[in-house]
């Protein structure tokens, strides 16, 4: 090896390091291909038999395209339109009949504990200014009362968060409860349960969506009040001099970047979620058909074929699953990157403007920044 390298070197006019450092780029290179060509052949043969998987095994999408007639059906796509608040105000009125339910109570509750946190985190966030302050200014005595101070307000803190997730999931039985006792109704009145099983084709697994579809669907998300810590951001910018207009306008524009790139770069999950749903509901049929005909199975003795339609069955769930997962991890990164560093960096900037641009600081008030 040392003469080929020494050789290479007299003819092109190499030193020896430079043609050690080609030699062991090449070496890496034809490794790597070595490695990665069987991974990538692989790949593209398991998409190619995706595709003629799917020819052969229509998608959700398809199957209801194919039981519905040109002027009933209507394939578009999901967005905030005169549908969705059409749709919505349905919803609403299954979940809340009335003005003064228990779900209004439980919403009201929540609502509270939400606005609660909100200022509890604004004390605290006050109180760790407070804390680092006389770390600052070398004070213990005034270290110790902050530091007693904040463990306990940890307290009630931490009551509040455990409320708070307590009535999410009070929340979410109460509208559980409410879309399973409309959906029994309409499922049990004037035989429609019998025109879905037998009659009607477009709902292939009644029995998923009354279950799982809509425990999935029912669990609440609700977002916290942060217009309060933001009211309290604006106010302490506007007692020390400074503009937050800046600062505002950076968010929104921030916010409203992430969101166009996000919504630019999602997968359709909507989709992909709904057909995952299908082939979780067509196993479950699967497995009561078996249930149901073990007798006919045992008799005739069918073991191997039932076998091998579950197999059949669970592999197709467990290919569109990991179909999700591969998209929904380029999807988080890029999520992530923009919710937690871009973001953080927008903060940065919106908590460094008011400082510096504040005339609050200039006549040695600098140590107020921690008050």
């Amino acid at each position: 090896m040392t003469h080929m390298l020494n050789a290479a070197a007299d003819r092109v006019k190499w030193t020896r390091s430079s043609a050690a450092k080609r030699a062991a780029c090449l070496v890496a290179v034809a490794y790597a291909l070595k490695t990665l060509y069987p991974i990538i052949s692989k790949r593209l043969k398991q998409s190619g038999h995706r595709k003629r998987k799917e020819a052969a095994y229509p998608t959700a999408e398809n199957r209801e395209i194919l039981h519905c007639t040109e002027t009933t059906c209507k394939n578009s796509s999901p967005g905030v339109n005169a549908d969705f608040f059409k749709q919505l105000l349905e919803l609403r009125k299954i979940l809340f009949p009335k003005l003064v339910t228990t779900e209004t109570g439980w919403l009201c509750l929540h609502s509270v504990a939400l606005i609660s946190r909100t200022f509890l985190s604004i004390y605290v966030a006050g109180l760790d200014g407070k804390i680092v302050k006389s770390i600052v200014e070398k004070k213990p005595r005034t270290f110790i009362i902050k530091l007693l101070k904040w463990l306990m307000i940890a307290i009630p803190v931490t009551s509040v968060n455990s409320a708070i997730r307590y009535l999410e999931c009070k929340l979410a039985l109460a509208f559980r409860t409410r879309l399973v006792g409309h959906a029994y109704e309409t499922c049990f009145t004037n035989q429609t349960s019998y025109k879905v099983i037998n009659m009607d084709g477009r709902l292939a697994n009644p029995d998923q969506s009354l279950t799982e579809d809509i425990m999935m669907f029912s669990p609440p998300n609700l977002c916290n009040p942060d217009l309060l810590t933001s009211y309290t951001l604006i106010q302490t910018a506007t007692s020390r001099g400074a503009s937050p207009i800046g600062p505002t306008l950076l968010a929104g524009l921030v916010v409203y970047a992430t969101a166009k790139v996000l919504k630019a770069c999602s997968p359709k999950f909507g989709k992909l979620v709904a057909e995952e749903a299908h082939r979780k509901g067509y196993l479950r049929y699967v497995h009561s058909r078996i249930i149901a005909n073990v007798e006919e199975i045992a008799f005739y003795r069918g073991h191997k074929v039932e076998m091998k339609q579950l197999q059949k069955s669970y592999k197709a769930l467990a290919d569109q699953m990991n179909l999700i997962l591969s998209k929904r991890l380029w999807y988080i990164m890029i999520e992530q990157f923009l919710m937690k560093y871009v973001w953080s960096s927008s903060g940065l900037i919106m908590v460094a403007v008011p400082i510096i641009t504040a005339t609050g600081f200039a006549d040695g008030g600098g140590n107020d920044i921690y008050a």
